[in-house]
């Protein structure tokens, strides 16, 4: 006899919490399965909270190095591995032990088990129970990828759980990748003082952000030391007795680099295998990611899909505003598809990226009329004595009525800085209803005001 449940989560993460919690708003029967080792989800054990923990004790550790700027004198700074490992632990523990307690209420019906899918409405789990629902989400995340580069998979490198957990300094390691992944651990690694080599595939890194964006952070990777090769084609990678040598071209020559540690940071996939998604039905894009419509519902009207899993953007703010989307129209109640021209979105590298609205790229491809503007953070007050110069604000409004559509920072905290103007293009406000606002001097904050009365004058 099966067991039957008004809606199911597979995938405890948060995508799959924030739907589990909005269907249980009207809904009696909601079961969560998840048969990971430690409940809790990517973004809490694996991602999100681990690398910030200890990006910004490298960041403390880099501007404790640069205390002559500042008229200081620290005679010696360095990362004491173990209790920044242990650190990390515990600031953690406090998320994940939080989210074990909201999955594990009685609101819930949890099974610690691995499924799939034998019928277009039914689960059987890995101990054989099977599991019926009036309607489904699968929110089972994303794993780290290994693309077919010759040696790659057979050297067993190291992924980015891997430099996570790192209870000792690595001497040296060879990043592979230019994503947002790659480019956060790579300056992570050198700032606690391994010797860092990243080579990108690309001619740049960071290729989801604007080109002059992502020069910003390539200027300031190889001025702190990094070593990071651009425009490469991986061609072998091996293990040797010090530890990995990587062959790639570069400048149509043949290049080798050695280092004790390598870093697949190449990019991760959707965790869909195992699932059983074509007995029920369900149809995967060419990316790998579940095929969606805009409430988050697949090509079977009764299986949904949130998150990473389904894309088109794997960030943790996104995963739960489809959770909680695709709950709301399982239930039968009002839901609002995500708004994706009012995205924010973050790099953590040290300037940081932060990007809200409708990127430029994408207003010149829709053919959207606007004007922009921007403005640099080396003529700004707080930023020069912060020590803070790197980078720039840029602004995009509607041409003719001053709509907020997008905007770009590049610089300190840009990953706070960037919610003034997302505020404003999520509410449609124009660039004369920001400048109504008291920018406070000296902030980072009062720098948006220049671009804004920029785009006004244009206007």
């Amino acid at each position: 006899m099966a067991e039957h449940f008004d809606f199911i989560v597979i995938g405890g993460g948060s995508a799959g919490y924030a739907a589990a919690r909005t269907a249980r708003e009207t809904r009696e029967r909601v079961a969560i399965v998840d048969g990971g080792s430690t409940l809790g989800g990517l973004c809490i054990l694996r991602g999100c909270m681990p690398s910030k923990t200890l990006i910004y004790s490298a960041e403390i550790l880099h501007l404790a190095r640069l205390a002559d700027r500042f008229g200081l004198n620290i005679p010696v700074a360095k990362a004491d591995m173990p209790r920044l490992h242990e650190r990390k632990l515990r600031t953690i523990a406090e998320f994940a032990e939080y989210r074990q307690e909201q999955l594990a209420s009685e609101r819930f019906s949890l099974f610690r088990n691995r499924a799939r899918f034998t019928g277009e409405r039914e689960l059987t789990l890995d101990d054989g129970t099977v599991l019926t629902a009036d309607a489904f989400l699968v929110a089972t995340g994303s794993v780290v990828a290994c693309p077919p580069v010759p040696g790659l998979k057979e050297s067993s490198p190291w992924t980015s759980d891997d430099v996570l957990d790192l209870d000792r300094l690595p001497e040296s390691v060879i990043v592979l990748g230019g994503g947002v992944v790659a480019c956060e651990l790579a300056q992570f690694l050198h700032r606690i003082g391994s010797r860092v080599t990243q080579i990108q595939r690309s001619p740049h890194i960071l290729k989801e952000q604007s080109p002059e964006a992502a020069a910003v952070v390539e200027e300031v990777f190889r001025g702190e030391g990094i070593e990071l090769i651009t425009g490469t084609q991986l061609r072998q990678v091996e293990r040797t007795n010090k530890g990995f040598r990587v062959s790639f071209e570069h400048d149509g020559k043949l290049m080798v680099r050695e280092a004790a540690h390598l870093l697949n940071a190449l990019g991760r996939q959707p965790a869909t295998d195992g699932l059983g998604l074509e007995t029920a039905g369900v149809t995967l894009r060419k990316s790998g990611h579940i095929q969606t419509n805009e409430f988050q519902q697949s090509t079977n009207s009764a299986v949904y899909a949130a998150g990473d899993v389904a894309g088109p953007h794997e960030i943790v703010h996104v995963a739960i505003m489809q959770g909680e989307l695709a709950a709301r129209h399982a239930t039968g109640r009002p839901a609002q598809p995500v708004d994706y021209d009012a995205l924010v979105s973050i790099v953590f590298t040290d300037p940081q990226i932060a990007h809200a609205g409708i990127p430029e790229a994408e207003l010149k491809k829709r053919g959207i009329a606007y004007v922009s503007a921007d403005y640099p953070f080396d003529d700004h007050g707080k930023s020069i004595l912060m020590e803070a110069k790197h980078g720039f604000v840029k602004v995009l409004a509607e041409k003719g009525t001053g709509r907020l559509l997008g905007a770009e920072c590049v610089g300190k905290d840009a990953s706070e800085l960037i919610h003034s103007l997302a505020v404003g293009i999520a509410l449609k406000a124009s660039a004369a209803d920001l400048l109504k606002t008291h920018w406070y001097h000296p902030t980072l904050s009062e720098i948006w005001t220049y671009p804004l009365e920029d785009v006004l004058e244009e206007l």
